[in-house]
């Protein structure tokens, strides 16, 4: 871990796995079968267990490709949430929280650029990684304690199904095929379902 690492680690110090499953908790309670919201609670929990496989590997060749099928997951969901989600939270007078959620975002995907650069079974990559994984946690918990849910009280019915469809079309413009793969959901007829629960 660099210096600025530790300097990062130490001024932005994790929140209590019970924290978490409670922000989480109360996400789930507000997304609705297919919405925006059930398909990032969706992602993340995909984002958490693409991390998980890319530590449990043993060799270099699975490594890389499990790093690999991690970095598509991670940003296919981060530029889905940059270009749809994060501006509806700036519209939604929440400025600071999108302006917050754009620079985590940035720094995950430069610790990502470098982590490819270090030799897979080393030390310093499990350190990378364990740090990569620290950071995305603290920005989930974020969107799923408050700022998901601001969003999702403040936006209008009407606009929640916008974001639905446009959230979707994002993700799966980048991952392709790959989508339902990634994620392990079919994505055919989640339309209507969110169509539906946004009536």
């Amino acid at each position: 871990m660099s210096i600025i690492d530790k300097v990062v680690a130490a001024v932005t110090p994790p929140e209590s796995e019970e924290a978490r499953r409670e922000a989480r908790a109360r996400a789930q309670q507000a997304a609705k079968p297919g919405d925006w919201l059930s398909l990032v609670l969706q992602h993340h929990v995909a984002i958490e267990s693409a991390f998980a496989a890319v530590k449990a590997t043993r060799d270099a060749a699975s490594r890389t490709a499990a790093l690999k099928k991690l970095a598509l997951l991670l940003t296919g969901h981060s530029i889905a949430e940059e270009a749809v989600l994060y501006p509806a939270l700036a519209g939604a007078d929440e400025a600071g929280h999108a302006t917050m959620a754009y620079t985590e975002q940035s720094a995950a995907k430069t610790q990502m650029g470098l982590l490819e650069t270090i030799e897979p079974l080393s030390e310093d990559f499990l350190d990378k990684l364990e740090h990569i994984r620290g950071a995305v946690a603290h920005h989930v918990y974020e969107e799923e304690g408050t700022w998901f849910l601001e969003l999702r009280e403040k936006v209008p019915a009407v606009d929640q199904a916008r974001l639905t469809e446009r959230y979707r079309e994002e993700f799966e413009r980048y991952l392709g095929e790959d989508a339902v793969a990634v994620v392990g959901n079919s994505a055919s007829g989640r339309r209507e379902d969110a169509r539906r629960a946004s009536l």
